[in-house]
């Protein structure tokens, strides 16, 4: 599963909303912390000191009146009975203490106090302090969060436009066509006023590098249209000199096969230089494809092989259940299936080469040398031949097997073992495949 990644622009947002909740959450505990520390330290501590300062009036002033003022009630249940700022009933059941009252008011504190003359209850009413708590507190906390988020919103405008160059920038990369002339390619034109001096070099090192692919693209193009031309027109001149040798009827039968074999020879070289045009070119942009049955190519490869079995006790069976079609050039599978099909014949010195066409694709599979594990590792890297058998080629089929497959995007695998033989299986894509009528045809041992 791919991972997900995000943008600068995004990332920066995230970066400055993080940001902004860590410190609205830290203000809201600030709040939070300083509304205990009203009531635990200021309310509760005060409540205390003025319980001491009424005993010890009242010890020396038996009619000093209890506290009465807007956020502070007091009540003294006298000792000797009298009715003199009597609490109400309700606050005569608390034990001396601090104690939370029920009321609209979130700081509503009950204070109880016993002294020589009585008991003192001490009622504060917190509404004031929580009003004051609210102008003197929370209104000034929310304009410094304001300030505060203005600062980081003008601070998140900043980073943004000081990254925008390097976001534009990658929106150029991420619809770079390497195939179409990127002459103005990552100009410092294209980018924002603000791109700063890190960013113009990276765009000047895109743009050369661009240049240098352009450059490539030429020479690619130059070289595929000079040796497409300069190449083939040799080999056509050679074989239509083959074909007016070969029905020269003076010609001796030595010198007919010798030039039977040099037709093949260039017949065999004219697919190998489309097969190298081909792996040459960056893309298949340009190439022609056709609907190509897999089976007639195989066929016909099978009949072209069959003189290197000559003389051999060699039999080639190709096995055929499904009928199989695949979108491709032409020649290719007629390149692929020949070389898989002559590396069978000149590793196989006696037995069977079984070629089976189905449903999965295509597979050659022969009775020959094999090959041991450390060869079969290698076996697809170029110019790598197998020692056993009486193979007299250059070692490049299978590197051109599968350098061709990688290219069209059809696996290939290869099982061998050393005596055993040797299997080459290759799988087209999903296509339409049919059962074929010729369950089996078998070709003459020669």
């Amino acid at each position: 599963m791919p991972i997900r990644r995000w943008g600068l622009g995004r990332r920066l947002g995230h970066a400055f909303i993080v940001q902004a909740l860590l410190i609205g959450a830290a203000a809201g505990v600030g709040v939070y912390a300083a509304a205990l520390a009203i009531e635990e330290l200021l309310i509760r501590r005060a409540l205390e000191q003025e319980a001491a300062h009424f005993w010890r009036r009242r010890g020396a002033d038996p009619a000093f009146p209890v506290p009465d003022t807007h956020n502070l009630a007091g009540y003294l249940a006298s000792a000797t009975g009298a009715a003199a700022a009597a609490p109400p009933p309700a606050l005569m059941a608390f034990p001396p203490g601090f104690h939370e009252l029920d009321s609209s008011a979130d700081l509503s504190v009950l204070y109880v106090a016993d002294g020589d003359a009585g008991r003192l209850y001490l009622v504060f009413d917190g509404e004031q302090v929580r009003e004051l708590a609210l102008y003197f507190g929370l209104a000034p906390l929310a304009l410094v969060l304001i300030i505060i988020y203005t600062a980081a919103w003008i601070s998140y405008r900043a980073s943004r436009r000081t990254v925008s160059p390097v976001i534009e920038l990658a929106a150029q990369v991420k619809r770079f066509d390497p195939a179409a002339s990127n002459a103005n390619a990552f100009g410092a034109e294209s980018l924002p006023a603000q791109a700063d001096e890190e960013t113009v070099t990276l765009a000047d090192a895109l743009r050369s590098l661009c240049e240098r692919i352009d450059a490539f693209t030429e020479r690619e193009h130059s070289f595929t249209r000079d040796a497409s031309h300069e190449l083939r027109s040799p080999l056509t001149v050679i074989r239509l000199a083959a074909d007016m040798l070969l029905n020269n009827q003076e010609l001796s039968r030595p010198a007919h096969n010798s030039v039977l074999r040099i037709k093949r020879a260039v017949q065999d070289m004219e697919e190998l230089t489309e097969v190298f045009l081909l792996l040459a070119r960056e893309s298949n942009r340009g190439l022609s494809a056709e609907l190509v049955c897999v089976n007639d190519v195989v066929r016909e490869e099978v009949e072209r092989v069959r003189h290197l079995v000559a003389g051999k006790p060699v039999e080639v069976v190709v096995e055929e259940t499904d009928r199989l079609e695949v979108r491709a050039p032409g020649r290719v599978l007629a390149v692929l299936a020949g070389n898989l099909l002559r590396n069978a014949c000149l590793y196989t010195e006696g037995g069977v080469i079984r070629v089976r066409l189905g449903s999965d694709g295509l597979s050659i599979e022969d009775s020959g040398a094999g090959m041991a594990p450390e060869e079969l590792d290698r076996a697809f890297e170029p110019f790598e031949r197998g020692a056993a058998g009486s193979a007299a080629g250059y070692g490049v089929g299978l590197s051109l097997v599968r350098r061709l497959c990688e290219r069209f995007g059809w696996p290939v695998s290869l099982e061998s073992a050393a005596g055993l033989g040797t299997r080459v299986t290759m799988r087209f894509p999903p296509s339409s495949a049919a059962p074929d009528e010729a369950a089996q045809w078998r070709g003459p041992a020669t």
